[in-house]
């Protein structure tokens, strides 16, 4: 069986640096900060009291009040950015597509955290004086997979739907199941991507209470700083970014615009540790040599790495180890980068952003940069003869970027895309 080929031709995103693609994307090229202190709750008595929030969101701007009632913040992100991408590839003009045809993965690392917080917390205060009254949405608001069936009935989109959980890997895998779905003739196309929003007194006390979070409370723009020596935790932060993908004879039949093709995907599992990556990069190396070889390219014909690059002490040392295994030379001379010290960690969303950047990266021929660097503030761990694009974006030709995702519970998942001709 030939597999069919695959085109990115719709964007869409809520960022911390915009509620679209263009502010989003003009933004991180130029090295803008999202980062600031926390807004969404009192976060007075929190060991962190900053995030990369999402950027004005207006939730009266796209829904009326009895459906935000029916919505978690992720899945109002995630249904807006959908809007986005559909609009822009054009799927609902008259006559572009067979609905029968069209399919919705949309990923949540975690999903309807604040709703179960609110629900949770309402009991723990009054259920034993008035016993459990629990909100009818309650159920259908929290789970990972509801922003996927928003859209799916939004549109009348009827092929596979669902969602995808792995974690901070959670929209790698989701972008991947899409590609695999389309290239084996499943769908004519895929709305695809991730959402979150745990920037919430559970989500941020959780991973507070894991040190995973950087405290650098005085200073939040700087605070995600990858491939730094004094880097001490990620940046959470939240939004949504979608893709719609399709298959190439479909998008050139109805005339759609094609950013770039999907090149190829890989999945590995560390099978190490619960939180921690392996030391050694080895289920980074097997990911991206799964993805390498499904797309049947070299390490040479890649120009971008948009790395998962969280400023962690311990996961940019292996990210960076497992570069250099997989590339060998090439490694010095390609673009490296992490969107995260602007973006923050938008958990399950955040690997459908970064192919978003990768793909933008290819049709633009720019490097978006990593910021907050010092050049004095290295570590002996790190090999700086790569190039990891430090404080401003850099002009080259990109013929193809590959986006690392690695999630808790040593989930890793490797997208590349390529230039479409």
């Amino acid at each position: 069986m030939e597999l069919k080929r695959v085109v990115v031709t719709g964007l869409g995103a809520l960022s911390p640096l915009g509620n679209d693609v263009a502010t989003t994307w003009d933004n991180a090229k130029n090295g803008k900060s999202g980062a600031g202190p926390i807004t969404h709750f009192d976060a007075s008595k929190f060991k962190t009291q900053f995030a990369c929030e999402g950027e004005d969101f207006d939730p009266n701007q796209h829904f009326d009040r009895k459906k935000q009632r029916q919505l978690d913040l992720y899945a109002q992100y995630a249904i807006v950015a959908a809007r986005q991408a559909v609009e822009d590839a054009g799927l609902e003009a008259e006559g572009a597509v067979d609905k029968n045809r069209v399919g919705v993965i949309v990923a949540a690392g975690i999903g309807g955290l604040h709703t179960f917080e609110e629900e949770a917390g309402y009991f723990a205060l009054h259920g034993e004086e008035m016993g459990p009254k629990y909100n009818p949405f309650f159920i259908p608001k929290m789970i990972a997979d509801i922003a996927s069936g928003h859209i799916s009935m939004e549109y009348g989109y009827h092929r596979p739907n669902f969602g995808t959980v792995s974690a901070c890997a959670s929209s790698n895998n989701a972008i991947i199941d899409a590609f695999n779905l389309i290239r084996l003739g499943k769908a004519d196309a895929i709305v695809t991507g991730g959402a979150e929003a745990a920037i919430f007194p559970a989500g941020v006390g959780g991973f507070n209470s894991m040190h995973a979070l950087s405290t650098r409370n005085d200073s939040p723009e700087t605070a995600s700083r990858p491939f730094s020596k004094s880097r001490d935790g990620f940046v959470m932060g939240e939004g949504a970014a979608v893709l719609v993908l399709e298959e190439l004879e479909h998008a050139l039949a109805r005339g759609a615009k094609i950013y770039a093709e999907v090149a190829g995907g890989g999945l590995s599992a560390d099978a190490y540790h619960l939180t921690a990556t392996h030391p050694e990069g080895l289920g980074a190396i097997l990911a991206m040599t799964n993805a390498l070889e499904d797309a049947e390219m070299k390490p040479e014909d890649i120009d971008y790495i948009n790395v998962h690059g969280t400023s962690t002490p311990v996961g940019d040392i292996s990210e960076v180890k497992a570069i250099v295994e997989v590339f060998g030379e090439h490694a010095y001379k390609l673009n490296i980068s992490s969107t995260k010290s602007m973006t923050g960690h938008l958990l399950g969303a955040t690997g459908a952003l970064e192919a978003m950047f990768s793909v933008k990266a290819i049709q633009e021929d720019i490097i978006p940069p990593t910021i907050n660097h010092d050049p004095e503030d290295l570590d002996e761990n790190i090999d700086y003869n790569l190039n990891f694009t430090f404080d401003r974006a850099q002009n080259r030709p990109v013929r193809a970027a590959l986006s690392n995702s690695f999630g808790f519970g040593g989930h890793n998942a490797t997208v590349i895309f390529k230039k479409y001709e």
